[in-house]
């Protein structure tokens, strides 16, 4: 029976333990998407957990939704991402890296002028986040095939930068309403060619941007991120049960190192589902767990890991936390993102800092 401290094996990675932090967008890095010496001191913190996933990473400039989230498409860009996997190593800690294009996610604004880019010409519900005064998100233009092409090769180049930046392995960002998983789902992809119609068809862009990074990392450090539930900018999809179903058989094909859903625990919850069509590829779950959730899912055998988000902000030594049953740290919700100040980032204390203060006072 598996335990929060039980070691896990995804693909080629080792796992100390089955409590992973999940992938978190904080804005930190410089205006030219370089990782920080304040992002180094952050992941360091945090090296406890069994597995980091990085914060959502672009593939390049053009693929970007948010001001100073980081990238991995040039050399400064690595040279920051080397100073933070070398921290998390030396702490004996895993880190791979989240590779994101947004896709509609994002404004002319945001990209030098240019219409944000989608499967098709649906435009998204809603005001850009961060973006103040507030503006609607405007209507994308659909990709050329041929520029579908261009992105898997971004996609490949971005993965060998995190090679060169001393990554464990690369996660695939195909959740949250963001440009693959655009492609996914059926309401915003109204396509008639080859990446469109058939579950077949709105799943080869996944496919051909897992096979690029398999090419660079072998299958076994190679994972990808869904939201099966498509609750998360303004997505949906006819049978997602389907949908998400075939993606992962065709995932267990090719032995991926694991999965992740971000997918709170309902009946009507896909992600033991997407497990079975895979044919056992490790499953990572997410959203809103609690403890006592946590160490059920492990004991049942229904996730091989489980991924907090806000906790792991809050909680640098959140495995310890759990563990021991702990207190938790509360969240401070207003330096939590699109701010460059320490406060509410890396000056959470760790219990065992709690107890010196309690004991100095």
């Amino acid at each position: 029976m598996a335990e929060l401290n039980s070691p896990l094996t995804l693909g080629a990675l080792e796992l100390k333990n089955r409590v992973i932090m999940a992938p978190l967008t904080r804005s930190r890095a410089t205006a030219d998407r370089v990782p920080t010496p304040m992002m180094v001191e952050y992941y360091a913190q945090r090296a406890s957990a069994g597995l980091i996933i990085s914060e959502a990473t672009v593939i390049s400039e053009e693929a970007n939704g948010y001001l100073n989230t980081p990238g991995l498409f040039t050399d400064a860009q690595v040279e920051g991402w080397k100073k933070v996997t070398q921290a998390v190593h030396e702490k004996g800690g895993l880190i791979v890296a989240q590779l994101w294009h947004v896709g509609r996610v994002s404004h002319p604004d945001l990209l030098n002028g240019e219409t944000p880019v989608s499967a098709s010409a649906v435009q998204q519900a809603g005001h850009v986040s961060l973006l103040r005064p507030k503006r609607p998100y405007v209507t994308p233009r659909p990709l050329e095939v041929s520029e579908i092409y261009e992105i898997t090769e971004q996609y490949k180049q971005a993965a060998i930068r995190a090679k060169e930046a001393d990554f464990d392995g690369v996660e695939l960002h195909a959740a949250n309403g963001y440009l693959i998983d655009q492609f996914l789902q059926s309401k915003t992809n109204q396509r008639e060619d080859e990446y469109g119609g058939s579950v077949e068809n709105r799943t080869r862009f996944l496919l051909e941007a897992t096979d690029a990074l398999i090419e660079v990392w072998g299958a076994d450090r190679v994972g990808v991120h869904f939201a099966p539930r498509g609750d998360d900018h303004d997505m949906g999809d006819n049978d997602p049960r389907e949908t998400f179903g075939y993606a992962m058989e065709q995932l267990g094909k090719r032995k991926i190192a694991f999965f992740f859903t971000r997918e709170y625990l309902a009946e009507d919850s896909i992600s033991e589902y997407m497990k079975e069509r895979s044919g056992g590829v490790p499953y990572i779950a997410n959203m809103q767990l609690s403890r006592e959730d946590a160490i059920e899912l492990l004991a049942a055998e229904k996730a091989d890991a489980v991924a907090f988000g806000k906790a792991y902000i809050a909680n640098p030594d959140l495995y310890e936390r759990l563990l021991q049953n702990a207190p938790l740290n509360e969240l401070k919700m207003e330096n939590m993102i699109g701010s460059q100040v320490a406060e509410g980032y890396i000056d959470y204390p760790t219990l065992a800092e709690v107890k010196v203060l309690s004991t100095i006072e």
